[in-house]
């Protein structure tokens, strides 16, 4: 048995006290575990608390929506911000492939259907918190910037990086989530410079609350405020000569962005409760995967921050324009978690391989690392058959058949023309149904779960938005058959309906 102090923390997410009590008594010798009943309550406790746990135990049905996934999509989104290495195990009733393949593309690392067998529960726990997904940067150690792809793209950002590293100007990293913008930062423009001796601070904007992030950043003095017991200071004095890394920059408060921006322009900040000036010779690196053009626009970002923070903008490429680089990284992680497994890797047969090469990963290469994890783990010195690999992936077979046309009614005609000539049958009903909930569903991914956010985003109201996410689950139910829920005990602790 550990002690409290060696123990990964594990967060559990559930709106039932049983499930919760009953998680937290089989897992305590392995795990210190928090737990909380809502999204809201959760990310509260982690801010609050200034936790960062390991490990996620969550449900997908969440309130105020307990009988559909969006707010545990969300939830999935929100943790990865807070914590970008956390593994995320999802434990849910919606148990429907979709919700599954949709919760790792969104960076979960498995999901588990209740009921679960609780033995098997903790050893997965216990496998994913084996690997180590980040190689841990040391100056001594450090490679010139680790990042592995040979493509286009990753060569323009590779002579980006060159160009940018050892200017004492910020940087703004721009990217799609799990694109690996923290690489760049730490691992290229920190750590394989003259600046690797120096500090490297990194704080996440989106994992704190608004109320602590200026004594976080400025440090602040004794009583400046209640607990403030003793003076302390704040990261930019930390950095001293280094690096600070502040990732989801879009997150920060506005009424924070104007002394962000006199650090930017003189180095002068002060701490919260005193009048000294100090100053501030850290060499600032942000990364956002918003648009901050549009946020500007939106009056939700200070122009004059934005054009201070670009100074040098990096684009970080999404997996999908990587082409061949997939099986680089295919080939990098494989052997990474092979050796950390002390197993021998898989191997994707010839059909797996093209689907792999094909598929998009909408996730990136956080959705690729974590699909690795789990062939690694369920196929150790095996081959993976096309089949195997296809419930691993986001995919449905008739979206991915074909990219949607332009709006040009010629063009979606002859799209229709060959789509008809090549099927041997047809639903118009069923097509329409199938593009409408892709459409639905991708605005609830952008919009991280945000149904009136969604609504705005496809030009629908929210009530109607709603009724279809009803239509859909009731078609969704009405499609599964509870075969496994007949044969399998379902012990009390782990049989809620609609989680």
């Amino acid at each position: 048995m550990l002690n409290a102090a060696d123990k990964p923390l594990l967060l559990i997410v559930d709106d039932d006290p049983l499930i919760v009590d009953s998680l937290g008594f089989l897992l305590h010798q392995d795990f210190e575990v928090v737990s909380a009943a809502t999204r809201p309550e959760c990310i509260s406790l982690l801010r609050q608390k200034n936790l960062l746990p390991q490990l996620a135990l969550i449900d997908l049905g969440l309130p105020p929506l307990p009988h559909r996934p969006d707010e545990g999509f969300a939830l999935i989104s929100d943790l990865l911000a807070h914590a970008p290495e956390i593994k995320i195990v999802v434990l849910s009733g919606q148990s429907e492939e979709a919700h599954a393949r949709h919760a790792r593309t969104l960076g979960a690392a498995d999901f588990i259907a209740k009921p679960a067998d609780p033995g098997m529960l903790r050893q997965t726990l216990r496998r994913l918190q084996s690997f180590r997904t980040r190689e841990l940067f040391t100056a001594e150690e450090q490679a010139p910037c680790p990042l592995v792809g040979a493509s286009l793209p990753m060569q323009k950002l590779r002579e980006q990086i060159r160009q940018y590293a050892e200017s004492p100007f910020p940087v703004l990293i721009e990217g799609e989530s799990g694109s690996g913008k923290d690489i760049v930062a730490g691992g290229c423009l920190h750590f394989a410079t003259t600046r690797r001796n120096r500090p490297y601070l990194a704080l996440n904007c989106a994992a704190i609350s608004p109320g602590l992030v200026e004594p976080t950043l400025f440090g602040y003095a004794k009583g400046a405020f209640t607990g403030a017991a003793a003076a302390k200071s704040g990261y930019f004095e930390d950095a001293a000569e280094g690096t600070l890394f502040l990732d989801e920059i879009g997150e920060l408060p506005l009424e924070l962005q104007p002394k962000l921006l006199r650090v930017l322009e003189n180095g002068e900040f002060q701490r919260v409760g005193e009048t000294q000036l100090r100053v501030s010779r850290a060499r600032v690196v942000a990364a956002t995967n918003r648009d901050l053009r549009r946020e500007v626009k939106a009056g939700r970002f200070r122009a004059d921050l934005y054009h201070r923070l670009s100074v040098f903008t990096i684009g970080v490429p999404s997996l999908r324009d990587l082409g061949a680089d997939k099986m680089l990284l295919l080939d990098h992680y494989r052997d990474l978690f092979a050796r950390q497994a002390k197993q021998p890797p898989f191997e994707l047969s010839t059909q797996a391989l093209a689907l792999w090469q094909a598929y998009v990963f909408p996730g990136n290469v956080r959705e690729l690392r974590n699909i690795v994890i789990r062939l690694t783990a369920k196929y150790p010195g095996q081959p993976v058959a096309v089949t195997d690999l296809e419930t691993e992936l986001d995919t449905q077979e008739e979206l991915a058949a074909a990219t949607l046309p332009s709006r040009n009614i010629g063009e979606l005609t002859e799209f229709a023309r060959r789509d008809l000539g090549e099927r041997g049958q047809f639903d118009l009903d069923a097509t329409l149904r199938l593009w409408e909930q892709g459409y639905i569903e991708a605005a609830l991914a952008l919009t991280h779960g945000n149904v009136s956010q969604a609504a705005k985003l496809l030009g629908i109201n929210r009530t109607t938005l709603y009724n279809r996410l009803e239509i859909f689950a009731r078609e969704n139910a009405a499609r599964a058959l509870p075969a496994d829920e007949m044969n399998t005990p379902r012990p009390a602790v782990f049989s809620k309906q609609n989680g």
